[in-house]
């Protein structure tokens, strides 16, 4: 596997199950593709039901940590509602998270990079996921779990999430590299999911985040994964604003660079295309 300090093995968790201050949550949610274009967002709920990590709470993204008053999906709520809402479901001082999903790890990696903007940093991601534990035939159990509220402060990174403003402001300038984790069809505007016009963010380049991991859902070796982020120009020194459909494959990409190839300039546009290609004054290309 790829090592870092926010990456977890099956095997690692499995040896710590039941240790004292070891938060686990399911993530997950699932979109549905709607023949009109976009998706209809599901929560994982009923699948966590089914059969969850031993000891894993569930996290609902769309219901329980996203701003209710944005008319668009999974937009980040006010830094310090959100410390209280981590904090609420068992996150604070003294514990350590790890964090799962199904079929992807882009709603794992979107809590971390979430609970990173409040400045908590004992957060790894189950490399593998759901998919590798039960594929290792590991115990799942059915009774759902809750953790008691924590005492958790913020210490904010407010500039690890990034607005049209920025995204457009940064069009142009050398020292930054705007990145697409859509897919190329996505990316080029021949094909797939549009939320929107099709196409791109101008100028921006394309590292799809479902090119990052392999079938059994974990991470690519780190110099496949280097190699895919060098061959756009994502250099160290660059800072590197990343999008998406909605903030959520982005932020697999942004967890990548930082906690893996270790940049420090990273950051994901929070609402991505669904804003951005909904807004004809900003400026897209195809092809």
């Amino acid at each position: 596997m790829t090592h870092s300090a926010a990456l977890i093995s099956t095997e690692e968790l499995a040896r710590r199950l039941g240790a004292p201050g070891l938060r686990i949550f399911d993530c997950t949610t699932y979109l549905r593709p709607r023949p009109e274009g976009g998706y209809n967002a599901e929560s994982g709920r009923a699948n966590y039901d089914k059969g969850h990590i031993p000891g894993a709470a569930f996290l609902d993204l769309g219901a329980e940590l996203s701003d209710p008053n944005s008319k668009l999906r999974f937009t980040l709520p006010p830094l310090d509602e959100l410390t209280k809402a981590f904090a609420a479901k068992g996150i604070g001082h003294g514990t350590f998270v790890v964090l799962y999903s199904h079929a992807t790890p882009t709603w794992a990696t979107r809590l971390w990079w979430m609970l990173r903007a409040i400045g908590f940093d004992d957060a790894a991601i189950l490399d593998g996921g759901l998919d590798k534990w039960k594929a290792e035939n590991r115990p799942l159990q059915t009774e759902a779990a809750d953790y008691p509220p924590a005492t958790l402060s913020l210490r904010g990174r407010p500039e690890i999430f990034v607005d049209r403003n920025d995204i457009k402001a940064a069009i142009g300038k050398t020292g930054t590299l705007t990145l697409n984790a859509l897919s190329h069809e996505q990316h080029k505007g021949t094909g797939g999911v549009t939320y929107g016009r099709a196409g791109r963010i101008a100028g921006s380049s394309c590292v799809p985040a479902a090119s990052l991991f392999g079938p059994d859902k974990t991470l690519k070796p780190i110099a496949e994964l280097r190699a895919a982020f060098e061959g756009v120009g994502a250099a160290p020194d660059k800072r590197v604003l990343v999008y998406c459909g909605g903030g959520i494959a982005a932020s697999l990409d942004a967890f990548v660079l930082t906690a893996i190839l270790g940049h420090t300039n990273v950051s994901v546009y929070d609402n991505s295309m669904q804003e951005w290609s909904n807004d004809p004054s900003l400026p897209m290309e195809t092809g």
